[in-house]
């Protein structure tokens, strides 16, 4: 009788391991967008431009003139962006476990929606006053959330962008990396700092504004996620506070006085 040879055990990994795997996945992702906002942060500084009157544009067009192109090009990058998740899915699934272990489920869906809601009513009105206040101090670039042309699909691809944003952000940022660097042995307060500060990192292109107002958005994210245990309402209040920002300021920008256009 022929035996049929069974695979060998998956070794747990090491901390070394687990600390390669956490820079590899912030290297392919956000870690690597805190280090391209500090060269375009550094490129703003440098201009004879006062920061204020500089403008940094997202959702900008990808084929201008081309909308359909453009609508391509559009859905790509959103897709493309999720990938990460992807690649934190696949590894924790080899952990034995999966994003569910994280909150990313719908298994409390109204409970996730009302918590969201709430946390982006608190953030989102105190995000706007301090954006507002350290661009007119002349601290922060002129945020243009979009730079799309005015086409039928102009706003779902906003939205989509605003979902896209908050899955990969929470998921990597805060659930992902909080759970690794506990795994490596660190205490609570320096989990909370990294994660913060890397959410503060990679809005720096936007100026200092951009970087003290996620890090402390980052804080409080850390601590709701703590007391929670669940990402899905930190998704929901960052995918909600995006939308309004994105799609906001296309119907709004050029019709009230008080936001800026550059």
């Amino acid at each position: 009788m022929t035996t049929v040879p069974t695979a060998p055990e998956t070794a747990k990994p090491t901390r070394r391991l687990l600390g390669v795997e956490l820079l590899t996945v912030l290297g392919l992702s956000l870690g690597a967008s805190g280090v391209g906002a500090l060269i375009s942060f550094t490129g703003s500084l440098t201009e004879t431009l006062e920061l204020g009157r500089q403008v940094a544009t997202l959702n900008g067009s990808r084929a201008p003139g081309r909308p359909w192109l453009d609508l391509v090009w559009q859905l790509y990058y959103i897709g493309r962006g999720l990938m990460p998740v992807v690649l934190v899915g696949y590894l924790l699934v080899r952990e034995d476990v999966s994003l569910r272990v994280l909150g990313f489920d719908l298994g409390q869906k109204l409970r996730d929606l009302g918590r969201g809601a709430a946390v982006a009513a608190a953030i989102g009105g105190s995000g706007l006053v301090l954006y507002l206040g350290s661009q007119a101090a002349g601290y922060n670039l002129t945020v243009a959330p979009s730079g799309l042309p005015d086409v039928w699909w102009r706003i779902p691809v906003l939205v989509l962008s605003a979902w896209q944003n908050a899955i990969l952000e929470e998921v990597v940022v805060l659930g992902y990396l909080l759970r690794r660097v506990t795994q490596l042995g660190w205490t609570w307060p320096a989990a909370l700092a990294a994660s913060s500060l890397l959410r503060g990192s990679y809005h720096l292109y936007q100026g200092v504004g951009g970087l003290v107002g996620n890090i402390v958005m980052g804080v409080v994210f850390c601590l709701l996620y703590r007391r929670w245990g669940r990402v899905m309402p930190l998704v929901v209040a960052h995918a909600l506070i995006d939308t309004v920002a994105f799609v906001g300021y296309a119907l709004l920008a050029g019709h009230v006085g008080w936001l800026p256009t550059g």
